[in-house]
């Protein structure tokens, strides 16, 4: 069976500052309050993609963050959470995995412990540095260019990556990205005799960009295609379309016009 690897927040669900018209679910609440959404359309897509094929969340999320998250469609059999260091099965931690993941950076204990005291004396930053599981470090800044140009000048950059992603700022380990996660998965169900298939990815930003290179069919915004090195290969969407409603009805217009390559 093939697998649809997919980034949640941009991709899949959209917070209530993204305007996706008005036929839309609430899919997350925080606090009481209603804060990420899937259009009605998306919601009856997924429940055909996951007839077809097997639906995997990939997403920088703690388990916390994901956890908040139903898209009624039941609980998936796999999803990567922490960038792919934390993996859930039936929505329960494997936590072989999550050791697996803190000795594959290991080596880059030095440059996080760096990282998080460099961050600690930004004086852009505007919210505590947080260290997700011994995994990679987050923060949020009034100047995020600001705060990853101050970050990179003072970490060793093959061992770590610096991203930005609004106000919020990430110190990464190299080793530690979805593309990564999901070439274990996928050998660990090989391993297992599950014989997966094809893999079918899709993200919207530079956490996502290591998962699209190792898809044999990526999907991403045009942008995303014009700022980084994506294979020729990926199946890009036009400005103004819907991201999730382009991906998922591409997805399964591939699954129905060529079903023995998906199986």
């Amino acid at each position: 069976m093939a697998i649809f690897f997919t980034d949640l927040d941009n991709t899949l669900i959209y917070s209530r500052r993204h305007e996706i018209g008005t036929e839309k679910m609430c899919v997350e609440l925080y606090q009481g309050r209603e804060v990420s959404f899937v259009t009605v359309k998306t919601w009856e897509l997924l429940k055909q993609l996951i007839q077809k094929m097997l639906l995997i969340p990939v997403t920088t999320r703690t388990e916390e963050q994901y956890g908040r998250i139903d898209l009624k469609i039941g609980v998936p059999q796999y999803a990567l959470v922490c960038n792919g260091g934390v993996l859930l099965e039936q929505g329960e931690e494997d936590l072989g995995w999550h050791r697996e993941s803190l000795e594959d950076i290991a080596d880059c204990r030095e440059q996080l412990t760096r990282a998080q005291r460099l961050m600690e004396q930004d004086q852009n930053r505007n919210f505590e540095v947080r260290n997700i599981r011994q995994l990679f470090l987050f923060s949020k800044s009034e100047a995020p260019g600001a705060s990853v140009a101050y970050l990179k000048k003072g970490l060793d950059l093959e061992r770590v990556q610096v991203f930005e992603n609004g106000a919020k700022v990430y110190v990464v380990p190299r080793n530690l990205n979805k593309g990564r996660a999901v070439r274990r998965l996928w050998q660990r169900m090989q391993e297992s005799g599950k014989k997966p298939g094809k893999i079918l990815a899709a993200g919207d930003s530079a956490f996502d960009v290591s998962m699209l290179q190792c898809a044999d069919v990526p999907f991403a915004p045009r942008e995303l295609m014009q700022s980084f090195k994506l294979p020729q290969r990926t199946v890009t969407g036009d400005q103004g379309e819907i991201f999730s409603e382009f991906v998922l009805e591409r997805v399964l217009a591939l699954s129905a016009g060529y079903p023995h390559w998906i199986s």
